[in-house]
């Protein structure tokens, strides 16, 4: 029992089974995950914005065009994941984007 005490122990049940580890640093530090929210548009790929399709108001449908973002030659379609209206416009025409950057806001 005095080695447990050295230790932190995590206890957590799957399955109906019980288990007892030991976390590690890097497992205690990470970051924690969020769920994405739909609402907020973002470049999956970093790459220059060559169309712009809508303008802040448009009302879209879930699968339409949004803008077309260039990365390494090749076109990519941002659509629409849902249906709704265009709240903010957050990139220009040939502005370069990186990766998770906040492109088009919708409402």
């Amino acid at each position: 029992m005095a080695e447990d005490q050295k230790y932190e122990w995590a206890e957590f049940t799957v399955g109906g089974m019980f288990y007892k580890t030991q976390l590690t640093k890097k497992f205690k530090n990470r970051t924690t995950y969020e769920e994405a929210d739909p609402k907020l548009i973002k470049a999956y790929i970093p790459g220059t914005i060559v169309e712009i399709h809508v303008r802040k108001g448009s009302t879209v449908k879930e699968g339409d065009s949004l803008l077309i973002l260039e990365a390494m030659k090749m076109r990519n379609v941002v659509a629409a994941p849902f249906d709704g209206k265009i709240k903010q416009i957050l990139v220009k025409k040939m502005e370069l984007v990186g990766k998770n950057q906040l492109i088009i806001e919708m409402e």
